[in-house]
């Protein structure tokens, strides 16, 4: 099956384990990206648990143009996802080989059109959705979300190792949860811990994109499917996320910059 659209730049979001608020970074920095003018893309590969319609605000199922499908649309992004193909509320049971060739079915089977960037907001850990995503398609590069915790940047470190081990470039880490900033006097507090995602950065040896505070609001506007830079554009914490989305680029385009255009498909 041939693919026509071209998509410049794939970039897969990644963390060691769940929890790390890995699917809310994929979606408020693909919004940032959109907002600079960029045409941008969201690919939903956290097959256990599709969590990007609702954070982006669709319910309905997507359609077809006969031959692939064709992906909604919110706050500028294109956007695909299981959840937009499966039943509210049914689980998702599945082995290894079925989690593969799932990815590989939204890798290959929807009709993206040109894109500058297309983010993939993968299940956590280092398994068969990862491999199948390094083996199946060019990548950009990988982001790496934690949390400033030790414990989660152990883990975060076996997730960026095992895109090292696949040769895919890692363009940096996020850390997420930085520091709780209270709604009502403005203070500060690092609540897990302060710094963590900059100290790994360094002793890993890649850049730091960025820290995101910990903020009632992006929980609400999660659960509301209005992304923050959508719907508090002049707030602190959409603020953080246009820095990260300009460091990305940055870092994109610097490991990239002799490359060809990216072709999906054969």
């Amino acid at each position: 099956m041939t693919d026509h659209s071209e998509i410049k730049y794939v970039i897969a979001i990644a963390s060691g384990k769940g929890g790390v608020g890995k699917s809310t970074v994929s979606v408020n920095l693909a919004v940032a990206l959109a907002q600079t003018g960029a045409a941008t893309g969201l690919l939903d590969a956290d097959v256990y648990g599709p969590s990007i319609p609702m954070m982006m605000g669709v319910r309905r199922m997507p359609q077809s143009n006969g031959k692939k499908i064709l992906p909604l649309e919110a706050h500028g992004v294109r956007l695909m996802s299981l959840g937009f193909l499966m039943p509210d509320g049914a689980p998702t049971v599945w082995r290894g080989p079925l989690v593969a060739g799932a990815v590989q079915q939204l890798l290959r089977d929807v009709e993206w059109g040109p894109l500058e960037y297309l983010l993939i907001d993968l299940p956590p850990g280092t398994g068969d959705a990862q491999l199948t995503l390094a083996q199946s398609t060019t990548l950009a590069g990988a982001v790496i979300v934690t949390t400033p915790q030790d414990v989660a940047m152990q883990i975060a470190s076996k997730a960026l190792a095992m895109f090292r081990e696949v040769n895919v470039p890692i363009l940096g880490i996020v850390e997420n949860m930085s520091q709780f900033v209270c709604p009502h006097c403005g203070s500060a507090s690092a609540i897990f811990k302060r710094g963590g995602g900059r100290r790994a950065s360094e002793s890993l040896g890649v850049p730091f994109l960025g820290e995101i505070p910990l903020d009632s609001m992006i929980c609400q506007t999660g659960d509301r499917g209005a992304p923050i830079p959508t719907m508090h554009p002049d707030s602190p914490v959409a603020e953080a996320f246009r820095q990260i989305a300009g460091n990305l680029v940055e870092r994109v385009r610097a490991e990239a910059a002799s490359g060809p255009v990216i072709r999906m498909g054969p």
